[in-house]
């Protein structure tokens, strides 16, 4: 034990002034030149678990070198592997000796590379993820196995999964390293194959274990389906792996498989418990990389209703998918708008996803079929918010309760009716939960006539409008929907007044007088 720690320490200091790329670089060329020479194989592994970084860099590269030369000249064992012991057996030749010798050895280096998927060093473990991928391709090209059948068509999925795998830690966070593997999932048939390990990945994750995903495991899972771009076009070419021969029926080719795919790997990840800020994020993605992209977009109702009918923030983010599901899929959602406005409360002015809400929401009630009693229930709903509203979201507010009006001429009584002296003598309840029960058309707008005494003039400008005759033109409301405290602030700050007249003089002088000498030599 003590001799192989010196001579790993004489490796590390470099061997007669030699360093040890140099002397990598001499052992590739003995083993290149000569098979007598191929136990110099051995020395160019250990190199791969020494602590020193420099040095697993250059192993890695010259690793790289020596198996793509073997491959390429075809000196590795094709098909299944016996066990080395069995390949010392006296029926062998010393050739197929020598290749199923070599084969182990390659094992020996891929089973290292992937260890160092989790490496101290990020330049280790991208250098790692590299390689593997780039043996992927020669394994492709050069396969060590012969295809059973045409889906695994010169694809080395064996290797790949060991990739993949070694990503999906359940432990430790690869998000880093998965964003480098990005650039990989752009080929089709490596994106395809990677949707589909990922899917046994996690079957095996959660079959293990009868507790709920964990969470490091589902944020790496999460990462890496949300890195898959999906392909647009029908006709896919771009492989990492040349096909020398058209197979008609090769599923990675198939735009249509792609997306099957696609869909089994989602339904697989989202039936599982997820976090609060997990769930967000998929939300947050729903409607626009993933729903397009599934061959059966409706598969997708259970999850959104029921994240629809969680509250809260959640709530608000599921209505992207939804409106997709419902304008493209003719979802059918009986209590859509009941729990749509549920969600009217005072917290919604001041969570981030604000603009997204009443982009959607605008939507929404935009169609001219609804009933009366429901827009002024939303209508009415807004109006005792907006009592308490701060002065950027009353900017948008305003403007949208009119529309409403505008929209629904048989709810034009809500600002005709004389004005309630206050909540007392309202007969709107605000408390109820179903639009239908809440008496908003017996009601009116006066929340906004109390707003014609705000402090802030914009705002007591846009409640004016409903002390005249409303426009049939309806305001947009696009631009004010991200509107913040701060740009009101600024807008504010760059205004020009003009001199204001008083009906005072003035004070100049320093104690008051006009013409006081002091006012010669000091001023306020």
């Amino acid at each position: 034990m003590a001799a192989r720690k010196e001579k790993r320490a004489n490796r590390v200091r470099g061997k007669d002034g030699v360093s040890v790329r140099q002397e990598l670089d001499t052992k590739l060329r003995e083993v290149l030149q000569s098979r007598a020479n191929a136990n110099s194989v051995f020395d160019i592994l250990e190199y791969l678990e020494s602590e020193n970084e420099d040095d697993v860099l250059a192993a890695i590269r010259t690793c790289s070198k020596l198996f793509e030369s073997l491959l390429e000249k075809g000196e590795l064992h094709i098909g299944d592997l016996p066990a080395e012991d069995e390949g010392s057996s006296d029926s062998l030749s010393a050739e197929e000796k020598y290749k199923i010798w070599i084969r182990h050895r390659y094992n020996s280096c891929v089973s290292c590379l992937v260890e160092l998927l989790h490496a101290a060093s990020f330049q280790v473990q991208e250098l790692a993820l590299c390689m593997l991928m780039k043996f992927v391709q020669l394994e492709g090209k050069f396969p060590l196995e012969s295809a059973n059948w045409k889906d695994s068509y010169r694809f080395p999925r064996r290797l790949l999964k060991l990739v993949v795998d070694r990503l999906l830690q359940e432990e430790k966070d690869s998000s880093s390293l998965i964003s480098r593997f990005q650039e990989f999932l752009e080929y089709d048939d490596v994106r395809y194959y990677t949707m589909s390990v990922i899917n046994e990945r996690i079957a095996q994750v959660s079959q293990n274990t009868k507790e709920p995903l964990p969470s490091t495991f589902l944020n790496n899972g999460f990462a890496l389906l949300s890195s898959i771009n999906m392909p647009v076009e029908s006709k896919l070419s771009n492989f990492l792996i040349a096909q020398k021969e058209q197979v008609e029926d090769w599923k990675p080719a198939k735009l249509k498989e792609h997306m099957k795919a696609f869909e089994r790997v989602w339904m697989g990840f989202l039936k599982h418990k997820l976090s609060v800020s997990l769930y967000k994020k998929v939300l947050l993605i729903l409607h626009e990389s993933i729903l397009p992209h599934m061959s059966k977009p409706v598969l997708m109702i259970d999850f959104l209703t029921m994240a629809y009918d969680v509250g809260g923030a959640i709530s608000l983010l599921a209505l992207n998918g939804l409106f997709l599901l419902i304008h493209q899929h003719n979802l059918e959602y009986p209590d859509f708008y009941k729990k749509l406005y549920s969600l009217l409360d005072p917290s919604v002015f001041h969570v981030k996803y604000r603009a997204r809400f009443f982009h959607l929401a605008d939507l929404f009630l935009s169609s001219t079929h609804l009933p009366a009693y429901l827009v002024a229930a939303f209508a009415k709903r807004l109006s005792r918010l907006s009592l308490t509203a701060p002065p950027q979201v009353l900017v948008m507010i305003i403007p949208l309760i009119c529309n409403l009006i505008r929209r629904h001429p048989s709810c034009r009584s809500l600002i005709h009716r004389p004005s309630a002296e206050g909540m007392a003598s309202d007969p709107f309840i605000m408390e109820e939960q179903d639009p239908a029960k809440s008496r908003a058309l017996e009601s009116s707008l006066w929340e906004l006539e109390a707003l014609q005494n705000h402090y802030y003039p914009n705002i007591v400008r846009a409640a004016n409008v409903i002390s005249r005759a409303l426009s049939a033109q309806e305001s947009d409301i696009s631009e004010l929907l991200e509107l913040s405290s701060y740009e009101l602030f600024e807008k504010e700050m760059k205004k020009k007044f003009h001199t204001v007249p008083l009906e005072f003089e003035p004070v100049q002088g320093l104690l008051g007088k006009k013409h006081d000498i002091t006012a010669d030599h000091f001023s306020l």
